[in-house]
């Protein structure tokens, strides 16, 4: 087995969360019915047929359209560290479900023909969405093997989730934004983030080499899954075989602080320094400040490298419905389940958003006066809304104005989200109006 074949799925699935537009020609897929993850069987029986079997040796799990059953049961493939809930009871989801969210009409991006918002969650391969509107569910659908207690592989939302603990020992003064990173992690001076300041980590502006163009056989995307894969290396590997050992690796390339650059190692790198402020991993620290305080259904879960090290790039997975708890806590300014769980300025900091002119540099077509603050993605719209996004289709959307969350996990079969934007971004528009509008 070729170590790149499996990488190549690993970093898909986990490592990336916008790409900017692919400029080669997609290839066609079966639409979401005819790859519908339970209609397919996969892994089922004692044990499944041969050609309904997958494994994360061989790369199997994540070739489409089996990754939609994959996506769902990260932990049944690979090693994972617990974030824990907690032993307190789960907090309540009021709920005021609405019959009319369906058939709401919308232009995509581009399109010349109105969509329904039923058509668009199988435009976009969706797993299970809920929409949170003043802190009620108002819609609540799961489709293919996801259901309400099962988990879900986040993706890059994860780095909104790191972001956030830094932004949290930020404000409480744990952490100096303005500090190089060599100050927090010694072995990371002689590395392009060694100069780096933290702050630059927190928004990825740093002139780092990185490069995720998987069509390079040479491109550190490629060390980077090597390095944290779990599985044992190759007798002629002579790489670095953790997240750790890879980041020590990684050289200058630019300046930092003048661009926008989306790179997950910037991730890595803040959630190694977040570890050393704190004295915690990161899924320890998350489980102790936010899920163990959420009121949280279900306990959540990272998947690591060989040496236990959680993925901060993309490895978390977690309920949906805890997911949306997340978000109205954040749309809440911090204060959720009758407390003030992270504090309010940490989220002002991540609302007022970063450097537009940074962000407009790295050439994302469909997002316009976008930026990137905490490693959160804020619209600068009139609603001020902001989210966290991760590919194939996974994403937490808030609108303060509106007073919506929105929570999805989907397995759409292209990664990058310019695959799902136009008929997301204007789908969740159209649905903070037609809030905005009720009585």
């Amino acid at each position: 087995m070729q170590l790149t074949h499996l990488m190549g799925a690993l970093v898909c699935a986990l490592s990336l969360g916008t790409a900017v537009a692919n400029p080669h020609p997609q290839p066609s897929f079966p639409d979401a019915d005819a790859s519908d993850p339970a209609r397919l069987g996969w892994m089922t029986g004692s044990p499944p047929p041969a050609e309904r079997m997958l494994r994360f040796e061989d790369g199997s799990y994540f070739q489409f359209p089996a990754m939609r059953w994959s996506v769902s049961h990260f932990r049944q493939l690979m090693p994972t560290v617990g974030v824990s809930r907690g032993l307190g009871p789960a907090t309540p989801l009021p709920q005021a479900l609405r019959e009319d969210i369906d058939d709401l009409r919308f232009m995509p991006l581009g399109a010349s023909q109105p969509m329904t918002w039923r058509d668009s969650l199988k435009a976009n391969y969706t797993d299970g969405i809920v929409v949170l509107h003043k802190g009620r569910v108002v819609y609540e659908r799961y489709f293919g093997v996801l259901k309400p207690e099962g988990q879900h592989g986040a993706m890059s939302v994860t780095k909104s989730f790191i972001g956030t603990l830094a932004a949290i020992l930020a404000a409480e003064g744990r952490l100096d934004p303005s500090r190089k990173v060599a100050e927090y992690v010694p072995e990371l001076k002689a590395s392009a983030f060694g100069n780096a300041t933290v702050r630059q980590l927190m928004d990825m502006t740093t002139g780092i080499r990185f490069s995720e163009n998987y069509a390079d056989p040479k491109a550190e995307v490629w060390a980077h899954a090597a390095a944290g894969s779990p599985l044992p290396k190759p007798k002629d590997y002579t790489g670095p075989r953790s997240y750790y050992e890879f980041l020590q690796t990684v050289r200058p390339e630019g300046l930092h602080g003048k661009a926008f650059g989306y790179r997950t190692a910037n991730t890595d790198a803040l959630g190694w320094v977040i570890s050393r402020a704190s004295g915690q991993s990161v899924a320890e620290l998350l489980s102790q400040r936010i899920w163990s305080r959420l009121g949280a259904e279900q306990d959540a879960y990272m998947t690591v490298d060989s040496t236990g090290t959680p993925f901060a790039g993309g490895g978390l997975n977690t309920g949906l419905r805890d997911l949306a708890r997340f978000g109205e806590m954040l749309r809440n300014r911090g204060f959720y389940n009758s407390q003030q769980i992270i504090p309010a300025e940490a989220v002002e900091d991540i609302r007022r958003g970063g450097d537009t002119a940074a962000f407009a540099k790295a050439g994302y077509k469909l997002l316009p006066g976008w930026s990137y603050r905490n490693m959160w993605w804020v619209t600068h719209n009139a609603d001020g809304a902001f989210a966290a996004r991760g590919v194939h289709g996974q994403v937490l959307y808030i609108n303060p104005r509106a007073q919506m969350v929105i929570a999805r996990f989907a397995s759409h079969p292209v990664a990058s989200n310019t695959a799902n934007d136009p008929t997301s971004l204007p789908a969740y528009d159209a649905l903070a109006r037609h809030l905005m509008a009720l009585p």
